[in-house]
Formats: C-alpha cells, sequence, structure tokens
C-alpha cells in the first residue's frame, strides 16, 4: 500500500461523523435533511462532511425534485474496503451508533406515514387515478410473467384490488396486502363476487410482510415501490417471502423529472434509476434479473414517465 493512500483513507475515515454517516449510508439512501435529524449536527456540518465523502468516492446521490438523496458506494480497492469494515466492526459496538439505528427508524417511519396519510384520503378514488397511468395495459404485462395458473402470489400494496381480481381470475390464488386500510375496505368491495378464499386480504407493510419464509411462488409489486420510505427493504421482503425459484415482480416509473406527481399522487420518489433498480434485486440475493422498459406510456395532454418490469427469481436459478 503506497504511504499517501494510507493517509488519505485514514484522515477521511477518522472522523466520528464521517464514520456515523457511512454506516446509516450502507443501510439506507438518505437526503440531507434527514442525516441533519439523525445525526443532530447542523446542516452545514453534515454537507461538509458528505462533500469529502463523495471527492474520496464513497458516495453516489441522485437529486428527488429539490432534494439530493445519498447512499454509501463502497470503493473496492483493498485499502479503503478493509479499512472501513475494521471501522464499522467498532461502530456496531458503540452506544452512539444505536441511537443513530432508532432515529433513523423514525425518519423512515416519517416518510411512511406521509405517504399512507394520502392513500387513507384517497382511499377507492385511486381506481380513476390509475386509469391515466394505462395500469391496465401494465397490470396485463405484469400477469403473464405469472404463467402457469394455481400460483400463490402475494400482491404487494394491492390498494383497491384491481390486480389482485385480474390474478384470480385467472386461477391464481392472491394473498393481498396493504398498509391503508381504507383501501382492503375498497378492495373487498371489489371482490365480493369472487370465489370464496380466492383472494386473502391482509393489513400489513412492504418492508415487514405477514407471510412466512417461502410461502409464495411469486410477489408483485405495481407501482408501489415509489410510494415506500425504504423500497430495497421491500424487495428483500418479497424474496423471502417466495419459495426457492420463485418470481419476484416489479412494475414502477423510470426515475423522471415530474415533480407534479409527487406533489399531486403522494409518491415519495420520482421513480427509479434502473442499476439502483437491479442492485437492489441483486443485494437481496435475486438472479435471473431482466428489466423492461415501456417507453410508450402517454396519454393525450398528460405527460407521463416511462414505466419498467422488474424480474427475477429465488435462487436455485437456471443456468
Amino acid at each position: 500500500m503506497a504511504v499517501q493512500t494510507l493517509q488519505r483513507v485514514f484522515k477521511t475515515l477518522i472522523d466520528p461523523t464521517r464514520m456515523r454517516i457511512l454506516f446509516l449510508l450502507e443501510r439506507e439512501e438518505l437526503a440531507v435533511q434527514e442525516l441533519v435529524q439523525i445525526l443532530d449536527t447542523a446542516q452545514s456540518t453534515v454537507s461538509r462532511h458528505l462533500g469529502i465523502l463523495r471527492e474520496a468516492g464513497l458516495l453516489r446521490d441522485r437529486r428527488e425534485g429539490t432534494s439530493i438523496y445519498y447512499r454509501f458506494g463502497p470503493r473496492e480497492d483493498p485499502e479503503w474496503s478493509e479499512t472501513w469494515q475494521l471501522a464499522r466492526r467498532s461502530l456496531t459496538e458503540d452506544s452512539t451508533t444505536v441511537s443513530d439505528l432508532a432515529k433513523l427508524d423514525l425518519v423512515l417511519n416519517r416518510r411512511e406515514v406521509s405517504s399512507g396519510r394520502w392513500f387513507e384520503e384517497v382511499g377507492a378514488d385511486w381506481d380513476s387515478i390509475r386509469k391515466v397511468f394505462n395500469d391496465d395495459v401494465h397490470r396485463a404485462r405484469a400477469i403473464s410473467r405469472l404463467i402457469p395458473s394455481r400460483l400463490r402470489v402475494a400482491d404487494i400494496g394491492t390498494g383497491t384490488g384491481i390486480l389482485a381480481r385480474e390474478l384470480a381470475m385467472s386461477g391464481v390464488h392472491v394473498v393481498a396486502i396493504d398498509r391503508s386500510e381504507r383501501m382492503l375496505q375498497a378492495a373487498s368491495a371489489k371482490l365480493h363476487d369472487l370465489p370464496e378464499g380466492a383472494v386473502e386480504l391482509v393489513r400489513g407493510e412492504a418492508d415487514d410482510l405477514p407471510v412466512g419464509d417461502g410461502a409464495m411462488d411469486a410477489a408483485m409489486a405495481h407501482m408501489v415501490l415509489h410510494y415506500l420510505a425504504a423500497p430495497a427493504e421491500a424487495v428483500r421482503e418479497m424474496m423471502r417471502v417466495v419459495r426457492p425459484g420463485g418470481r419476484v415482480i416489479i412494475v414502477d416509473f423510470v426515475h423522471h423529472d415530474q415533480g407534479w406527481m409527487q406533489s399531486e399522487l403522494g409518491g415519495l420518489w420520482q421513480g427509479f434509476d434502473l442499476e439502483q433498480v437491479k442492485r437492489w434485486f441483486e443485494d437481496a440475493g435475486l438472479c435471473d434479473v431482466r428489466i423492461e422498459v415501456d417507453e410508450e406510456n402517454s396519454r393525450p395532454g398528460v405527460d407521463l414517465p416511462h414505466t419498467f418490469i422488474a424480474v427475477a427469481s429465488r435462487p436455485p436459478c437456471r443456468n
């Protein structure tokens, strides 16, 4: 190792605030103001440390409306990776870290509350809103990935149950999950004429699914991730509940600059970078990742972002 490189590594990582920031950003993508709340430190101080970490090549960032979100992008060269592993081991034994992680949970809960309140207010009106986004087309394409029928499928964020109904009518047994009681009530009304037991309506969170390990043949999240505080956690949960060889399917928006969608539709994210989605799948342990982009998502007089369908399998996967 070159002495100059080691000096730079130690100079960057020796600061306790920078180590706390990296420890948090290794777990979750966060905005500056969220880091300020967790670290209880001035915004100028947090921004200065982020600048140093970014200059060292340890951060990735992306713009979401007027905010910039940061995540830890570990370097592979051994001087950095080995030193960071040593540093993070010391952090896991520190009482400050326990406090930071508790505050991180509060920040993520605030994200969820903000999004969840919007759904409670909208309720059954969501069906008419979603028509703008060609949802019928996207649902049909997503369902086609689930052949053959008679599968057990988790419909994450079922909303008013449109997808659950279409799945059930194709012979699939559906566990339809949503965090909003009002949405589940609307779904129950929509599904009342289906055979008994075709759809189970369950209240639950996308990052803590009320489903056993490996209990599902597939898990779907249709236009759900951009409403979640921690999308990567939801992907990991979807992987957990599907059996080996089972599929995880996500339909959502490609990252866009349509700020009106956040303000008018209650979303937390303006879509997602496809490489980021792929990393979420791979980090969750999924394989055979395939992502298709629909570039024809348009309606007269409405400027809409592109959508994607991401499909992956839980190991063992095909060769």
